[in-house]
């Protein structure tokens, strides 16, 4: 990636908030190309004037170029509240990157798609909270929609980047049935991980994803994966040393002699998720790391859209 940025832009926004601004203005810029047009960027300041409201606040500019009435919108007016939930435990980690280069991996995608969807939710005066777990919750913050609040979960994201720990196992049952009682308010629940609990507690984890519905939030899981490697198993016709990124098991093998097995493990997992979040009301999305964050921002967009 590179951008474009002058002295004002260095000093006022963070590098991640300057991605992440990037990534929206981009965004927003390819729905006005597409099927989505109607997602147009006065959204971000304004809403619908509702028969009966005072005009004293329409934007009646906006009314000549649209023929539509809209309100101004102003700081103290939050429509959402949204909770932003990163899994950072070890299996995040994979494939192996440099933070600094522009690749990808499970968790750098998250922190970037995180920051973007923040982006949109400051357009649009709606309260963002940050939950990071890995074998704890380490960081668990309200939401809130003010531009200092702003400031400090941007802080956090970039903590991550810039102190990554790569040791920590997967235990995200009870960091999600505590970011379930804590959130008393009707929220929008928004959960990267890629589900790589210990198999002997797949229940238990079922049971902790439901528990997120509690008090009638709406959740969005964004199942990340590097596809390439973790969902197809494409490696080259070599003998390769794998090693478990939580546990640090390693063995030798051959990928062709376990690739139909392991893929065949993989899809049942996943159709088991699939399944379990369909029955909870769970929208379910499956992410690639290596294919952008458009899906990401459309279908938090959408849904956005309904909870209104």
């Amino acid at each position: 990636m590179s951008f474009k940025i002058d002295i004002q832009q260095i000093q006022q926004y963070s590098k991640l908030e300057l991605i992440a601004k990037q990534v929206v203005e981009g965004f927003i810029t390819g729905l006005h190309k597409s099927p989505f047009h109607g997602f147009s960027v006065e959204f971000a300041e304004h809403r619908l004037y509702n028969t009966g409201e005072s005009t004293r606040h329409v934007d009646w500019k906006l009314y000549g170029r649209t023929d539509k009435l809209f309100l101004k919108r102003y700081e103290e007016e939050t429509n959402l509240r949204c909770q932003l939930v990163i899994d950072a435990s070890s299996s995040m980690y994979f494939p192996e990157i440099d933070y600094a280069s522009d690749k990808f991996n499970k968790l750098k995608f998250s922190i970037y798609a995180s920051a973007a969807i923040m982006n949109l939710m400051k357009k649009q005066r709606d309260a963002a909270g940050l939950s990071i777990f890995s074998d704890k919750l380490d960081v668990h913050t309200p939401a809130k929609s003010n531009t200092v609040h702003h400031k400090y979960l941007i802080h956090e994201l970039e903590n991550l980047i810039n102190k990554p720990n790569v040791n920590k196992k997967t235990f995200a049952i009870k960091s999600l049935h505590t970011i379930a009682e804590s959130l008393h308010k009707r929220s929008l629940i928004i959960l990267f991980s890629d589900m790589m609990e210990n198999t002997g507690q797949q229940e238990e984890l079922f049971s902790a994803l439901q528990h997120l519905k509690h008090n009638k939030h709406e959740v969005i899981l964004f199942h990340t994966v590097d596809k390439d490697k973790e969902i197809d198993f494409n490696f080259e016709n070599r003998p390769y040393q794998f090693i478990d990124l939580e546990s640090g098991e390693e063995i030798k093998l051959h990928p062709n002699e376990v690739k139909e097995s392991y893929i065949a493990q993989i899809q049942e997992q996943t159709n088991q998720l699939k399944l379990k979040c369909g029955q909870y009301g769970i929208e379910f999305v499956e992410i690639d790391v290596n294919k952008g964050f458009h899906q990401v921002l459309l279908t938090y967009l959408i849904k956005r859209k309904k909870m209104k």
